[in-house]
């Protein structure tokens, strides 16, 4: 049962992990390296992600510099940014790229924290789904007679202090990012 206790843990914190990650990649109107985390040039026909092929650099709250180690990717990774879903034209002055990032408006500000609830509204959902999936495993346990009645009850007790514990940390992690966005 311990098992089963434990891969329960681990699957949710993968939950919880991939929230954070996918947290990152939203932008909260100042330059974060973390939008082009997704972003993949075709490097000699091999798709590569950008912080592989160049030095990234926040010199100013609102700006991220793009210097490529090899001169002749620039306008590859120009294109990239370009067909992306960061939402920003990149400025490229011939050494470099600059991504300038536009002060958030009001409405796009509530938009994305939106998004966001939605976002964690789902991992809620993966983590309620983890609690079923071992919840079944127990119950299966115990009609192959490797659980006694009390141990089923001991596991599922457990199984849900879990689950709440990290939807409260999904909720917090939720409140975070939305009073980042809400900042101007």
């Amino acid at each position: 049962m311990k098992d089963v206790l434990k891969k329960n843990d681990e699957r949710m914190q993968r939950r919880i992990d991939h929230l954070v990650e996918e947290f990152k990649s939203i932008r909260a109107g100042r330059a974060n390296p973390a939008v082009l985390d997704k972003v993949t040039v075709d490097y000699y026909g091999v798709p590569t992600p950008i912080n592989q092929l160049s030095s990234i650099s926040v010199p100013e709250a609102r700006t991220l510099v793009i210097q490529p180690y090899d001169a002749s990717s620039l306008k590859s990774i120009e294109k990239a940014i370009q067909m992306s879903d960061v939402g920003i034209n990149p400025q490229n002055d011939g050494k470099v790229l600059r991504l300038i990032f536009p002060p958030l408006t009001e409405d796009k500000r509530k938009e994305i924290a939106k998004d966001i609830s939605h976002i964690a509204e789902d991992s809620k959902v993966q983590v309620r789904n983890v609690r079923r999936d071992t919840v079944e495993k127990l119950k299966k346990m115990k009609k192959n007679g490797d659980l006694t009645e009390d141990d089923l009850k001991d596991g599922e007790k457990q199984v849900q202090k879990s689950t709440d514990k990290f939807i409260k940390e999904i909720d917090a992690i939720t409140e975070k990012k939305k009073k980042e966005i809400m900042e101007i």
